[in-house]
């Protein structure tokens, strides 16, 4: 956990600035501009960059897994600039939280792979690193998205620990669980062996 530097008052900003970025339904978005159709009753009708592929437009899905993991970086990037680091990781959880439930979409929002991506490459890129490498073996070995999420989540404090980013444990935790909590649906489909493949519409 990091030293405790900011005022409540500045962590509730940086908490609402972080919202309000991750908050932003790029998929929805794309979708919408490049007339793909309704996310909603397409695949798994989640938002995220994994069903917008599903639309078969890959150059879809690319911009929503770049802008969704890039507005998590972003809420990280900006908070370090200008606070203190305490504030970059309530910064980060807030973006985290902000695309899992936007206001905007009556709190239905993604899955959050793309953002905690984003946001551990930005916070500390090893573990950022580590965690696209792990999600990248885990997805290509049994082709199911999820499952590369949930690997990666799985590790990611292991792997900020090893790497020397301990004061981030508590936030990492908290990102696992949230992740988990998103996919508790994929969970029982991959038991049941039900579970979409990558490239599947």
């Amino acid at each position: 956990m990091p030293q405790i530097d900011s005022s409540t008052l500045q962590l509730i900003l940086w908490a609402v600035i972080g919202y309000g970025l991750g908050s932003i339904p790029f998929g929805m978005v794309l979708a919408r501009l490049m007339n793909l159709g309704n996310l909603r009753e397409i695949g798994s009708g989640n938002i995220g960059a994994t069903n917008v592929l599903r639309t078969g437009n890959k150059m879809a899905a690319a911009l929503t897994l770049l802008l969704d993991g890039g507005k998590g970086a972003a809420a990280v990037l900006l908070a370090r600039a200008l606070a203190a680091e305490d504030a970059v990781q309530i910064a980060a959880l807030a973006a985290f939280i902000g695309h899992c439930y936007p206001v905007w979409l009556g709190f239905r929002g993604g899955k959050g792979v793309a953002t905690f991506l984003g946001i551990w490459l930005a916070l500390a890129w090893p573990v950022g690193i580590a965690c696209c490498l792990t999600w990248l073996a885990a997805a290509a070995a049994t082709r199911i998205s999820s499952m590369g999420a949930l690997a990666a989540a799985s590790l990611s404090t292991l792997w900020a620990v090893v790497l020397g980013f301990g004061t981030t444990l508590i936030l990492g935790i908290l990102l696992t669980l949230l992740l988990f909590w998103r996919h508790r649906s994929n969970i029982m489909r991959i038991r049941a062996g039900e579970e979409p493949r990558i490239g599947q519409k």
